[in-house]
């Protein structure tokens, strides 16, 4: 079930901090059991995941090494424990409220299509990675029945793009000439295609961040014009990460660097801490 990955799920919590809700009880509350449920929903997928990849997670360097390709776990008993984090998540997000069961039974799809076919499809495996971020964006606002800014949902879309394709150009590296019989989609990559969508998608994150600090929509949500005072952080924040993909053979998993990195995680609670000193004080 992948517990290390499920840091991913914090971006639900991207709709209580920039609706300035982080001290409202009950904001609170629907927030944490939404990432909570969110965190079982994707367990689940998880699971199904390595079900349908178990023959080729064998021939992996690395994904050989997970419980099910490597027989250490029941294809029976990962099958129904999948089942059952699906029935339990997606009947708790609708007892939220519609809309959050809604999103969460598209991003179950979503993940499912994934899966089974979509990642097998050159380009469409990134914009399906992408929207998976996208829907648990939303799904935070819709657990707390607040609108989500526009340009947050871009750059959501800008930086899930650019850790994905982090993601891929890792494995392409790591499989080298072997990458295509892991995944035939490998066969439409190449570092140097890789590399030039990073480039692409690293300046959207950028400006697209930019814009929304800087947005008159903004200001006038937060009564401050000061929210631009973080694009440095932001700015270091991507810089770090490209270093640690490009120099230290890193970005197959992006939450071990996020925490496994002391730079990149100080980056990270240093920009927590001034977008709260800027939201809230």
């Amino acid at each position: 079930m992948r517990p290390k990955q499920w840091a991913k799920n914090g971006i639900l919590f991207a709709a209580l901090v920039f609706s300035k809700n982080v001290f409202h009880l009950r904001s609170l509350t629907l927030s944490v059991t939404a990432f909570v449920l969110f965190c079982l929903l994707s367990g689940g997928v998880y699971l199904f995941n390595d079900l349908m990849d178990i023959a080729n997670d064998r021939k992996h360097p690395i994904k050989s090494q997970r419980p099910l390709a490597s027989g250490r776990l029941n294809p029976r008993a990962a099958k129904i424990a999948s089942i059952v984090c699906f029935i339990i998540s997606l009947t708790g997000c609708f007892l939220i409220n519609f809309p959050l069961g809604v999103i969460s039974s598209g991003y179950l799809i979503l993940q499912i299509g994934y899966s089974t076919w979509l990642k097998e499809i050159l380009l469409i495996d990134m914009f399906a990675i992408s929207a998976g971020f996208f829907l648990r964006a939303v799904a935070g606002a819709k657990a707390i029945g607040v609108p989500i800014s526009s340009w947050l949902l871009i750059c959501t879309i800008f930086a899930s793009l650019f850790l994905g394709l982090g993601k891929r150009r890792h494995e392409l590296v790591l499989l080298g000439e072997d990458a295509t019989e892991h995944r035939k989609v490998f066969d439409g990559y190449n570092v140097g295609l890789l590399d030039q969508m990073v480039s692409v998608v690293t300046a959207g994150t950028v400006v697209s961040y930019s814009l929304y600090t800087l947005s008159q929509e903004t200001v006038r949500r937060f009564d401050t014009e000061n929210l631009w005072l973080t694009i440095p952080i932001v700015l270091y924040g991507i810089f770090r990460y490209l270093y640690l993909v490009y120099r230290k053979g890193e970005g197959g998993h992006p939450e071990l660097s996020f925490f496994g990195d002391r730079p990149l995680l100080i980056t990270i609670a240093l920009y927590a801490v001034v977008v709260g000193i800027i939201l809230y004080w």
